[in-house]
C-alpha cells in the first residue's frame, strides 16, 4: 500500500516539475511573471502533494486499526478455542481412563474366573 502512495506522490511531483519545465520552454511571458507562475505552481502542487499525503496517511492508519482489530479479534476467538479443546481433552481423557479401569477390571475378573476353571 505505502509503494502505491510512494508512486503516486512521486508521479505528482515528476509531473509538476515536468510541467513547470515545459511551461518555461513555451512560455510567452516575461522571465519575472513566470517565475511568479512557477512559484504559485510550485506553492499548489506541493499542497496538492501534502494533501494526498495526509490522505493516505489517514487511509492507512484506519487500514492498520482495522488490521488489529482483526487480530485481536481472531487471538481471542483462537484464545477461546484452545481453552475448549483443552476441556475436551481433559474430558476425554477422564473418559479413557475410567474406560481403562473398567476394561482392567473386567479382565482381571476374566482372568480369574479361567484361573479357577482350570484348577
Amino acid at each position: 500500500m505505502s509503494n502505491q502512495i510512494e508512486g503516486f506522490v512521486k508521479g505528482i511531483i515528476l509531473g509538476g516539475v515536468l510541467g513547470a519545465a515545459i511551461g518555461i520552454l513555451y512560455a510567452p511571458q516575461s522571465g519575472r511573471k513566470t517565475r511568479r507562475k512557477i512559484d504559485r505552481k510550485a506553492k499548489d502542487l506541493l499542497a496538492k502533494a501534502k494533501e494526498e499525503y495526509e490522505a493516505a496517511l489517514k487511509k492507512s492508519n484506519k487500514a492498520y486499526e482495522s488490521a488489529v482489530k482483526q487480530l485481536k479479534n481472531l487471538e481471542s476467538f483462537t484464545k477461546e478455542m484452545v481453552e475448549e479443546t483443552v476441556e475436551k481433552v481433559d474430558e476425554l481423557t477422564e473418559q479413557g481412563k475410567d474406560a481403562l479401569h473398567d476394561t482392567k477390571g473386567h479382565l482381571a475378573k476374566a482372568v480369574n474366573a479361567a484361573v479357577h476353571a482350570f484348577k
